[in-house]
């Protein structure tokens, strides 16, 4: 190929308003432009830029003479000149982002939503690690001879460690950051997980402390997750981002159930601790790659995307000190701690109770156990999305937020509490099963009710908050789970549904009557 393609240019254009202006040579060298007077040995063309000789114009003109020189192109060429630049153009999606055209799909995604499904996969651990020992205690009760007692103390023994970490965990995850806190509670529980087959053969207090040890762990996620999504998470993102936070909760225990009687058959029972929680130690190695604590912390966060996060988000100071007068003072925080627990005496019986439920009076074999337990927390993964999709929108479209969080929580309560008075009257196993996937499913609506109100009240100090009301929540798994093993060696599962259908009756007129969906604490 030859340069005899190049013919004489003219170019047209109107110079800065001088006198000074002078017409000049210049060359150029592989389609680079210089000033210059002389013809240099690589210099393969000249030129003139002169004033049309009409005085009344103020146009003028540029001549190029391009002289043939053969030459070869073997590999593509850089122009650094700006009108030869490819320029990447950019789309703005209908939430803010700016998201570049050209670039692979993984780095188009969101960063925060990057963040969401970490969360969500740790969550998603949480509950496979803890929802395994509601399998794996069946065939542990048989073969060291434990009563139904000695069984709601063991399954209670978790949250003895997971109520000590709750509020001390929402003040080192406002302080320090949540990417610290969340990752050290991960691989906690995780190495508890793992010694938890060596404890229970060692003997029941090594047993006790070891699930202890894990719950104080576990106590820690809620908290720094709350922390890292209330500055990651814009207020019209909040819902449906939570809701498939905990949704990984429920998945987590979909898959434990699922998984846990499979690994039981074929290896024995202490398989599904160790390898449930040897998953923690890759988690972790993600998240140390990926996670901040806060969009101004990380480095490689789009700017489009940090203007939009920091405009649509409450600012987030540092947090030097806890008004703990001031939090305490608020009727809404009450509301928000009795209910926590009213909600959560019914879900924790369900998590740590429904396999022996379907053991002992549905009748079903140890698989056919988890299996059935599966679909309640399946139901709740998805209609806690369907849930935060609902109330996101309702928010968009002008809606208040307190409306819509007394909505969403009120389904939360009396949807389960109808369920369950439903399952004394039912008569076949598979009716029992549909009132408990109805019961948890509207159960989930709450993730849009209370778990979202602690971020709309106190944004500042939302993982205090949240571990303070979860506080109320640990002690109603403690005295619930322990409970319903003293129930059940006394009277039936009907008592210990009715107890549960009392506290979600409470919790509504409280919620209905105190809670509000605006910001009380700056």
């Amino acid at each position: 190929m030859t340069a005899k393609t190049f013919l004489l240019s003219h170019y047209s254009y109107s110079p800065p308003k001088t006198s000074n202006f002078r017409p000049r040579n210049f060359s150029f060298h592989s389609f680079y432009y210089t000033n210059g007077m002389g013809r240099g040995p690589f210099r393969y063309g000249e030129g003139l830029v002169q004033r049309n000789s009409n005085s009344n114009s103020n146009s003028w003109k540029v001549w190029a003479d391009v002289k043939s020189k053969p030459f070869k192109i073997t590999e593509s060429l850089k122009i650094d000149d700006p009108i030869s630049d490819v320029s990447l153009k950019k789309k703005e999606d209908d939430e803010g982002d700016n998201l570049l055209i050209g670039l692979p799909w993984w780095e188009e995604f969101p960063k925060r939503w990057i963040i969401v499904l970490l969360c969500f996969s740790a969550f998603l651990l949480c509950n496979m690690d803890r929802v395994n020992m509601s399998i794996a205690i069946l065939p542990m009760a048989s073969e060291f001879h434990w009563s139904p007692t000695t069984v709601g103390l063991i399954q209670s023994s978790f949250f003895w460690g997971y109520l000590l970490t709750q509020i001390a965990g929402g003040i080192w995850a406002d302080t320090v950051g949540g990417k610290a806190v969340l990752g050290f509670g991960v691989v906690w529980w995780s190495v508890a997980t793992v010694l938890t087959p060596i404890a229970a053969k060692l003997g029941l207090p090594f047993l006790f402390v070891v699930r202890a040890f894990m719950g104080i762990g576990e106590g820690v996620a809620m908290p720094a997750m709350n922390n890292i999504l209330s500055k990651w998470v814009p207020i019209s993102e909040r819902s449906r981002s939570l809701a498939l936070v905990y949704s990984g909760m429920y998945l987590g225990s979909v898959t434990g159930l699922a998984f846990s009687p499979l690994l039981i058959h074929k290896f024995g029972w202490p398989s599904v601790f160790f390898s449930f929680g040897s998953l923690g130690t890759v988690w972790f190695a993600v998240w140390l790659s990926k996670a901040y604590s806060s969009p101004l912390d990380d480095p490689r966060l789009r700017p489009d995307e940090k203007n939009f996060i920091l405009s649509s988000s409450v600012s987030k100071e540092p947090v030097k000190s806890i008004p703990w007068k001031l939090i305490l003072s608020k009727p809404p925080v009450w509301a928000l701690i009795v209910s926590h627990f009213c909600h959560n005496w019914g879900t924790f019986i369900l998590l740590t109770w429904m396999p022996t439920y379907y053991h002992q009076v549905l009748k079903f074999n140890l698989t056919e156990s988890g299996l059935f337990a599966v679909l309640p927390w399946l139901t709740m993964a998805i209609s806690a999305n369907i849930g935060g999709w609902i109330a996101d929108s309702l928010v968009r479209r002008g809606v208040s937020v307190t409306v819509v969080r007394k909505v969403m929580q009120t389904i939360g309560f009396l949807g389960p509490a109808f369920f369950l008075t439903q399952l004394s009257h039912v008569n076949s196993p598979a009716m029992a099963v549909l009132c408990m996937a109805c019961s948890q499913g509207s159960d989930a609506f709450s993730q849009s009710g209370l778990y979202s109100n602690h971020q709309d009240i106190a944004p500042r100090y939302s993982g205090v908050l949240l571990g303070l009301s979860n506080t109320a929540g640990v002690l109603a798994g403690v005295f619930g789970t322990a409970a319903t093993g003293y129930i059940l060696q006394h009277g039936s599962w009907d008592d210990v549904f009715k107890v549960s259908v009392g506290l979600y009756l409470v919790g509504t007129a409280i919620w209905n009557a105190f809670s509000t969906g605006e910001k009380i604490i700056d």
